[in-house]
């Protein structure tokens, strides 16, 4: 007898991964491919589209193959929001590589909005910042510079999407162009108020209307695939959420107060904020949580370039470790860093500073400083980013105790997470489910198929830990100021007066 299942993609910034989940949104299988990343400037960070989606196609057929008796009954997407792709309608062909989130080739259109006193009508409508990390400015770039692209836009020839919007207008043959309220808001062209596509932001980037993909809740129906024939028979496409708010909604994170830390590339703070879009802090951005079952949340938001990327970096560039797992041992081999901070800003800073002129850098080095005490600070960076934005939600919002329930593959770093929680003074809950954006998503998908019909009814599905605080407060503090005062050496010199 065949088992019903639900198959999510998560489309991340460097990999695509196909997860199988049962009727209890339990994880029975998994499969993963990396993409290249390319950097054919400094600064810019573009992926190629295609490969993405041979990747996409490959990976759910051999799931389906690994699997025979699986009774596939949906395929849901989750995705790295913000990168962006642009294609040929007619062909079908990317008339670019995607702009991916981390890529600043967009300061100076956002410069320009600035200079033209766009910022404030640009935060009242979308609940952004004006930042190259969102779609609208590579949406822009891609027209003004790829030959041919303008004119092709301004014929209704060409098409726009974030990658979820790309995988489902191949899956489906090219018969759907859609993408989900969540994907939609981060592109900086997307009213959250009013829910529609802003036509006043994309006149003045000059982005025709005729590129915009059509926006629904995340269990709607995205229309059906056969994957390329991996199925036998068309599946529905539904379940379809950007990555950050995938993993919100699959951390069961319902009610206001309520946030989440997705360690990834980079790294994702929300909180649950309810049912209307409230103004952010500066430093903080404001964006639909998730649309499911005809409801919209919306959360505060901030948003880390560089995580998991910094790692990533010690291995594959610097070659201070061989393996990501290797750091946690390494990190707790020294009492400190004996005063080594590590600022990973190697495509800026993100929030709460949105500084593009901001460069990494290690300092307070030693002849004492040893390769653990490098691997330490970069550890100990990420909990810092993460207070960052931690305590300026408890500000802003008035809510003294902020549930911080944590996910992604470094949850699974002793080291970090007990310094995670000793920098917020508290408890941090580690989620057990590593795949917190694929479950997002299977939970979205089964609403529409019938399998749950309430949030109330999955709040037992989630499994936990409680991490607590064993590190004085006093010295906590102390190495947070230690740790803004490396952020202040890494700014320019005008960012470090706005401190």
């Amino acid at each position: 007898m065949s088992t019903p299942s639900i198959l999510a993609i998560d489309q991340s910034t460097s990999a695509t991964k196909a997860v199988l989940f049962d009727r209890n949104a339990s994880v029975v299988a998994k499969l993963s491919k990396e993409h290249a990343q390319m950097y054919p400037k400094p600064g810019w960070v573009e992926h190629d589209p295609e490969e993405i989606l041979t990747n996409t196609l490959g990976i759910i057929g051999d799931m389906v193959r690994g699997r025979p008796g699986q009774n596939i009954q949906a395929l849901a997407i989750t995705n790295q929001r913000e990168t962006v792709v642009v294609w040929d309608r007619i062909t079908g062909k990317p008339v670019y590589n995607a702009i991916v989130w981390q890529c600043n080739r967009g300061a100076g259109y956002c410069e320009e909005l600035r200079n033209d006193s766009w910022e404030e009508k640009v935060r009242e409508k979308t609940g952004l910042i004006i930042d190259p990390y969102f779609s609208a400015t590579g949406i822009r770039w891609i027209l003004d510079n790829v030959p041919g692209a303008r004119e092709k836009a301004d014929r209704g020839e060409l098409l726009f999407g974030t990658t979820d919007s790309w995988l489902i207008w191949n899956l489906t043959g090219g018969h759907v162009h859609a993408t989900d309220y969540s994907n939609a808001c981060r592109t900086m062209l997307f009213n959250i108020n009013t829910l529609s596509w802003d036509l006043e932001i994309m006149d003045k980037l000059g982005i025709p209307m005729s590129m915009a993909p059509d926006v629904r809740f995340s269990d709607e129906s995205f229309g059906e695939t056969t994957a390329g024939g991996a199925f036998d028979d068309p599946v529905p496409v539904t379940g379809v959420m950007g990555d950050s708010h995938a993993a919100l909604f699959g951390q069961l994170c319902f009610t206001p107060g309520m946030a989440k830390a997705t360690y990834g590339t980079g790294s994702s703070i929300m909180m649950n904020i309810g049912d209307e879009p409230v103004q952010s802090p500066r430093g903080l951005v404001t964006s639909v949580g998730y649309a499911v079952q005809k409801s919209v949340k919306y959360v505060f938001e901030g948003n880390i370039h560089c995580t998991g990327a910094t790692v990533k970096w010690l291995r594959d560039d610097l070659e201070l470790i061989s393996s990501a797992g290797e750091t946690d041992a390494l990190a707790a081999s020294v009492g400190s860093t004996e005063g080594v901070y590590l600022v990973p800003a190697f495509a800026g800073l993100g929030a709460p500073y949105w500084s593009q002129q901001a460069k990494a850098m290690i300092c307070g080095m030693t002849f004492r400083t040893k390769k653990a005490h490098v691997v330490r600070a970069a550890l100990e960076a990420i909990a810092y980013q993460v207070r960052d934005l931690i305590d300026l939600m408890r500000e802003q919002s008035g809510i003294g105790e902020i549930e911080l329930r944590v996910d992604g593959g470094p949850v699974r770093n002793n080291f970090l997470m007990q310094f995670q929680a000793d920098m917020l003074g508290g408890a941090i809950n580690r989620s057990f489910i590593e795949e917190a954006s694929a479950s997002g998503v299977a939970l979205a998908a089964g609403f529409n198929l019938g399998w749950w019909h309430s949030p109330e009814e999955v709040e037992d599905l989630r499994k936990g830990e409680l991490i607590r605080s064993t590190m004085p407060a006093e010295k906590a503090l102390e190495l947070y100021i230690g740790w803004k005062s490396a952020v202040a050496r890494s700014l320019h010199s005008d960012e470090v007066k706005k401190l």
